[in-house]
């Protein structure tokens, strides 16, 4: 796996890595990660995950941490 790119962000972190025909756009967010896997044949350059990444799909993924934040803290309640 290589990374790519970076993208700037100031709620997150933004890796793009290219690996086995597949595009990787990966979300950091504290100890929490999203993953997303895009097919290397369905965009026509690794330009095009700028545009993919994008500030309403930046904007659902700081929910989905929010969310996913929450899961785990209901997880642990009874520990």
């Amino acid at each position: 796996m290589r990374i790519i790119g970076e993208i700037p962000h100031p709620d997150c972190r933004i890796t793009l890595f290219a690996w086995n025909n597949r595009y990787i756009i990966k979300l950091e967010k504290g100890y929490l990660e999203q993953t997303f896997k895009i097919d290397q044949f369905d965009l026509s350059s690794e330009k095009d995950l700028n545009t993919v990444v994008n500030e309403g799909f930046i904007r659902e993924a700081m929910v989905r941490f929010d969310s996913m934040h929450e899961s785990l803290r209901n997880s642990q309640k009874d520990l």
